[in-house]
C-alpha cells in the first residue's frame, strides 16, 4: 500500500513544478517587456501569453490549496516564516493581472500599466526565488509552530536565489518568444536567450556549490550512497539540456531552446526536491509528520483525481487552440 501524505507531497510537488515551468516563462515575458523596441513588439509579446497566463497560475492555486488542506501543520509554519515574501508575490501578481486588461483601455495611463506588469512579473518572480532560498536554508520550527525571527526570510542567498529565479524566468520568456514570434523580435531574443542562459547556467553552478552548506543534511544526502549517485548523474543531464539549448540557439531553431530550457528547471527542481526528501519544511519537519489525518486526505484525494486530469484537459486544450506564431494585426486586445 502507498503512503497517502508520500502520494499528496508527489500531487503538491507537481502542481508548483507545472507552475513554474508554465508561469515561469510568461513571469519571463513581463521581465523582458521593457527591453521591446516599439508599441508593436510589446503588444506581440503580451498577445504571446494573453490566452494563457490565467490558466497558468491554477497551479499556484492548486498547489497553495493544497498545501492548506493536506498538510496543515507544514502551511502553518512556512507562512508566517514567508509571510512577507509570499504577500509581496501575491500583490505583483494582482498588478500584473490588472495590467493585461487596463493598458489596452488607456492611451494615457499605458505607461503605467506596462510599469505595472513588467513591475509586477520582476517582484513576483523575485519574491518566489526569496521563497526558495529561503526555504533551503532551513525553516526554525519549535513546538510544532514557526520558531524563527521576522527577518530570517532575507539573507544573502535568498537574496542570490531570487536574482537566480529572475534570469531562469526571463530565459524561459525569450525562449518562449522565439517560439511564438518572428522578424526582428525572434532575433532580438534570440540574443537576449543566448545572455540568460549564461547568467541562468551560472547562478545554477553558484547555487548547487552553496546548497550542500546550508544544512548537514543536504551534504549528507548529496555526498553519500544513494544521494551521491544523483550527484553523479545530475552534471551529465545538465550538461546534455545545455547542449540542447545551445545548440537550438545556435541553429535559429524555435521550439528546442524553449524545451530545453524547461528541461533545465525540471532538472533543478528534481536536485531541489531531492534535497528536501523526506522533509516538507526542511529541516525538523517530514511529510509524514506534516500531514493531515488519513481521512481527510482520502477524501481530499477523491476531487483531485478528478480535478488535475480536468485542469490538465483544458491547459492543453488553450495551449493547442492558441499554437503557432503570433499575427501582429490581431491579439487579445
Amino acid at each position: 500500500m502507498f503512503d497517502l501524505s508520500f502520494i499528496w507531497a508527489g500531487i503538491i510537488a507537481f502542481a508548483v513544478l507545472t507552475y513554474v515551468i508554465l508561469d515561469g516563462f510568461d513571469l519571463g515575458v513581463g521581465i523582458l517587456f521593457p527591453f521591446a523596441s516599439g508599441e508593436r513588439d510589446k503588444a506581440v509579446m503580451m498577445n504571446s501569453i494573453a490566452p494563457i497566463w490565467g490558466g497558468n497560475e491554477t497551479w499556484l492555486v492548486l498547489g497553495g490549496g493544497g498545501l492548506f488542506a493536506v498538510f496543515p501543520l507544514a502551511y502553518a509554519v512556512v507562512m508566517p516564516a514567508l509571510y512577507m515574501p509570499i504577500t509581496l508575490m501575491l500583490l505583483a501578481l494582482i498588478f500584473r493581472g490588472v495590467a493585461f486588461e487596463y493598458r489596452w483601455r488607456t492611451k494615457r495611463w499605458k505607461p503605467v500599466w506596462d510599469a505595472a506588469f513588467f513591475g509586477g512579473s520582476l517582484v513576483a518572480a523575485f519574491m518566489q526565488g526569496i521563497a526558495l532560498g529561503a526555504l533551503v536554508q532551513g525553516i526554525e520550527v519549535a513546538d510544532r509552530a514557526y520558531a524563527g525571527g521576522w527577518w530570517d526570510w532575507l539573507s544573502l542567498f535568498s537574496i542570490l536565489t531570487g536574482v537566480a529565479v529572475v534570469i531562469g524566468y526571463a530565459l524561459l520568456g525569450a525562449t518562449w518568444l522565439i517560439l511564438k514570434t518572428e522578424g526582428a523580435l525572434q532575433r532580438q531574443m534570440q540574443r537576449y536567450a543566448w545572455w540568460c542562459a549564461a547568467g541562468t547556467l551560472g547562478f545554477i553552478g553558484v547555487v548547487s556549490v552553496l546548497t550542500p552548506f546550508q544544512d548537514p543534511v543536504y551534504f549528507n544526502r548529496w555526498f553519500n550512497l544513494p544521494g551521491s549517485i544523483l550527484s553523479l548523474l545530475m552534471p551529465g543531464a545538465l550538461a546534455a539540456a545545455t547542449w540542447a539549448l545551445f545548440a537550438g540557439l545556435n541553429a535559429g531553431k524555435d521550439g528546442q531552446p524553449f524545451f530545453a530550457a524547461l528541461t533545465l528547471f525540471v532538472l533543478c527542481f528534481i536536485g531541489i526536491g531531492s534535497s528536501f526528501y523526506p522533509h516538507i519544511v526542511p529541516p525538523g519537519l517530514t511529510i509524514a509528520e506534516a500531514a493531515a489525518p488519513d481521512a481527510s486526505l482520502k477524501f481530499a484525494l477523491v476531487g483531485t483525481v478528478v480535478l488535475v486530469p480536468l485542469i490538465l484537459g483544458y491547459t492543453a486544450y488553450a495551449y493547442w487552440v492558441f499554437r503557432g506564431k503570433v499575427d501582429p494585426e490581431e491579439g487579445y486586445h
